[in-house]
């Protein structure tokens, strides 16, 4: 994990790559709890028998499962001393180029895009590409928007 000794450390790293999270498996167990969550019930989520005969030959996470682990897996890359908090202020760009299928193992990778003072605090954006293990093209792709109060 690469740790920022305050804001004008984090300022300097604006254009660099900043890390890897670690490789993390997605269950059918989280799918289904996300699926509970949301109401989003299709059966290419959580029907693993008829799945199986779809065109992904096994049930694929929600892609907003994949977009909603972007603060765990951020959280495994980079630290910022110095900050009281950080907020999630939104997302500017947010693709799914690739499914997810069931026990895929994800990892996220962290670009700093920029980083600005604000009203509230200081406003970083990032680009985060989610991708699976094997997999030849990420499977999420999202411009992420922070807020980080002094």
């Amino acid at each position: 994990m690469k740790v920022f000794h305050g804001v004008e450390e984090l300022e300097k790293a604006v254009g660099t790559h900043l890390g890897h999270s670690g490789w993390h498996t997605v269950t059918q167990r989280q799918i289904d709890l996300f699926a509970e969550a949301t109401g989003d019930h299709q059966w290419i989520h959580v029907d693993p028998e008829k799945a199986a005969q779809g065109p992904f030959g096994s049930t694929v996470a929600h892609g907003y499962l994949t977009l909603s682990l972007i603060p765990m897996l951020m959280s495994e890359i980079y630290a910022v001393e110095g900050i009281r908090m950080g907020v999630n202020y939104g997302v500017n760009k947010v693709r799914f180029p690739a499914p997810v299928p069931v026990d895929s193992r994800l990892r996220a990778g962290v670009e700093l895009v920029s980083f600005t003072t604000g009203a509230a605090g200081y406003q970083m954006v990032a680009r985060v590409a989610i991708e699976r293990e094997g997999g030849d093209k990420p499977v999420c792709v999202a411009e992420t928007v922070a807020v980080l109060a002094p």
